[in-house]
Parts: structure tokens; C-alpha cells; sequence
């Protein structure tokens, strides 16, 4: 902070300390921001060398499974090319198909769920996600607001934005969560791994504008000896998201051991060949989440990933939110979360429980308390 002295207003030792310490602020954020400028143009040159490195790619398509149980969201053998039972459905066949697609998650590291959200609904929170960011920009330029208590940090903030939202203020966001949480099998894929006990970790929403540059392949947590996984983050597209708008790269079958231990090993051999870093990226075959509109990639977090250069003139959107194993205490990065939503520890169990009211016209108590917290 600038030194003040009230006692002595007008005396030149004051006036000199106050210019003084203001000139080292201004002289040390200078330096700041040209050290993370020098930082993201490394990191861009990394991503575009990594580009060059991940050849085998195709789309990340929805899994085949066989739900079996009674009633018309799950049928006898009824096959679910990894859509959602939009509806209603039993509870009996929702922890089915969950546990069917938390098999494959388990596997793979990564999976996509379609239809998640209805178009209509995803217009809708497209809609006021961008109007929210309208909002939130001229709060954080007129100084009313810390940057931090609207928007998350993200790898390479040029063109990019991790827009944090708030739950309680709008039924936009209740309905989606509705949908996603009750009506598809999301809510029963994550609690058929951490239990209805999972802990809402993080709520926001990826801008990622035209320009933005390709990030670097990372994981999102670390792989730690003898624990399971620490999160499940859902990535929702708000819009169709095509190849020249970016869409997430993720490398399947990286959350283990072995994958972390070459990654973490950025050394060439003495006789100049990969490093195993680099070695991992090349070989490793890759998907796209070239989602549409409604559609999910849900994926562990320790799973390796990035967001591509969004090429197109379109902004790209994704609305996610990610559950940690109740188990769990910090996961090794800070979440992207309003503050006073992060700190109640909402349980997934309870989430599910005031949303099924909600669609019920019965209201929703604990969202509505949540919403009273929000600034």
C-alpha cells in the first residue's frame, strides 16, 4: 500500500516517503508484468511446438454402454451411445447408466456424455455468461470489485477468461444444473465414484475468444502415490464447437503414474533424443472436444490436456464445475470458484436433493441460502 501520514499532511518527508514507496509499486508491477510477458511468450512457443507433436488425433466420441434396469430411461439392454436420459428417469437405471460411464471413466480419464443440456438451455446460459462478463469487466475497471472475486486465473490470459459464477442469483444457472445434475447421468456418474458426498470444487465458465493462443499440454492436479483421483471437472459446450475454434485436446489414459513420471521429465538423453516428455506427447494418441452444443467431456483431473488457438471469429464458451473427493483436502491449484460458494463445502447429495425440488416447483432452500452469501 502507498504510506500515508495524516499527522503531518504537507510535510516533505512525507510527501517524499508516499512518492517514494508509489514509485517502487509502479517500478515492481512494471517488472511483473514484463516477467509474465516474457513467460507467456515461452509458453506460446512451447504450445505451438506441442501442436507439432500431437499428429494422432481424432474426436472424443460418446461411449457405447448397455443400461439394464426397468422404466423407460433404461429398458432392458437399452443402449446409450452416451447421451443423457433427458426426463425423468428412475433412480434405479440413473445409478446404472452413472456407474456404467464411471467404469469408463475410471479407464480412460476422459469421456464425453451427450445432451447434457437442452440447446434452448444452453442459449440461455451462454446468453447470460457473456452479459455476466459484460458486467463483471466494467466492475473490475471501475475498481468497485478485485479482479479475483469475478474471474479465476487461467493459463494465457490473452483472449481468455475463467469467469466465475455465482449460484442462487438466477434460475438460468438452477435449471441448468437441473438438467445436468438430475436429468442426464452426470449427478450419478460422479457420485458413483466420490459418493454423494463429492464437494463442489469449482464453478465458472472458459472464455476463449478469437486469437487466443494454444496453451501447453498440463494436467490440472498431480498424480500422488497411493491416493485415487481428486477431482472430476465437466466441461459443457455452450455452442458447437468446431476445429478452428479451439477445442480441448486431452490425452487419454495419462492420469497414472507412469504418464506423470515421463512428464514430469523434461530432459533430453545424452545421445539427444525426446526427452520422455516429449516422447509422451508425440506417441500418445490424442482426442478432440469437438462437442456440440449441450454436450460434455468429463475428465479426471490429473488427465493431460489444453486448450487449442481458437482460430475462428467466434468466442468459445464452456460452462464447467468440477466435484473433489470429500476425502481430499487441497488438490495442489486454487479452484475457480466464487470465494463464498467455495467455502460452504456443498455436497453433491444435497445439491441433487434441492434441485429435484426445484424442478418440482418446491423451491430450493439451499441454493436459495447460497444466493444470499453471493457478492
Amino acid at each position: 500500500n502507498v504510506i500515508t501520514r495524516t499527522s503531518h499532511p504537507s510535510s516533505s518527508s512525507s510527501t517524499s516517503s508516499s512518492t517514494t514507496s508509489s514509485s517502487s509499486l509502479m517500478a515492481g508491477a512494471d517488472v511483473s508484468d514484463l516477467l509474465y510477458q516474457e513467460q507467456e511468450k515461452l509458453i506460446v512457443q512451447r504450445g505451438e511446438l506441442e501442436r507439432t507433436f500431437v499428429t494422432d488425433t481424432k474426436p472424443l466420441e460418446p461411449t457405447v454402454i448397455k443400461v439394464r434396469g426397468t422404466g423407460k430411461a433404461g429398458g432392458f439392454g437399452k443402449s446409450s451411445s452416451g447421451g443423457g436420459s433427458r426426463g425423468k428417469s428412475s433412480n434405479v437405471s440413473s445409478k446404472a447408466e452413472g456407474k456404467a460411464h464411471a467404469k469408463v471413466l475410471r479407464k480412460e480419464g476422459v469421456m464425453r456424455i451427450n445432451n447434457v443440456l437442452s440447446p434452448e438451455t444452453a442459449d440461455g446460459v451462454r446468453e447470460y455468461l457473456y452479459e455476466l462478463r459484460r458486467r463483471s469487466e466494467k466492475e473490475v475497471g471501475e475498481g468497485t470489485i478485485q479482479p479475483i472475486q469475478r474471474f479465476a486465473n487461467v493459463l494465457l490470459k490473452h483472449n481468455r477468461c475463467d469467469l466465475t459464477i455465482p449460484l442462487g442469483r438466477d434460475d438460468v444457472v438452477t435449471e441448468a444444473l437441473e438438467e445436468v445434475l438430475v436429468k442426464s447421468p452426470l449427478g450419478a456418474t460422479i457420485s458413483s465414484i466420490f459418493g454423494d458426498g463429492a464437494i463442489l470444487h469449482e464453478f465458472s465458465c472458459l472464455m476463449s475468444d478469437p486469437s487466443s493462443q494454444r496453451q501447453v499440454i498440463h494436467p490440472d492436479t498431480p498424480y500422488v502415490q497411493g491416493k485415487g483421483p481428486a477431482l472430476y471437472t465437466c466441461f459443457i459446450a455452450l455452442q458447437d464447437v468446431t476445429l478452428d475454434m479451439g477445442p480441448t485436446v486431452w490425452l487419454p489414459r495419462t492420469h497414472t503414474k507412469e504418464s506423470h513420471e515421463a512428464f514430469k521429465d523434461a530432459n533430453p538423453s545424452a545421445a539427444g533424443e525426446d526427452s520422455p516428455k516429449d516422447r509422451l506427447i508425440k506417441t500418445q494418441p490424442a482426442v478432440l472436444g469437438l462437442l456440440s452444443k449441450g454436450d460434455c467431456g468429463i475428465f479426471d483431473s490429473r488427465t493431460l490436456h489444453c486448450g487449442s488457438a481458437n482460430g475462428s471469429d467466434v468466442s468459445r464458451a464452456l460452462f464447467y464445475f468440477s466435484f473433489k473427493d470429500p476425502e481430499v483436502g487441497y488438490t495442489g491449484n486454487p479452484a475457480s470458484i466464487r470465494q463464498e460458494l467455495g467455502g460452504a463445502n456443498v455436497g453433491l447429495g444435497d445439491l441433487v436433493k434441492d434441485l429435484t425440488l426445484f424442478g418440482k416447483g418446491k423451491g430450493s432452500p439451499l441454493i436459495d441460502k447460497l444466493g444470499s452469501l453471493m457478492r
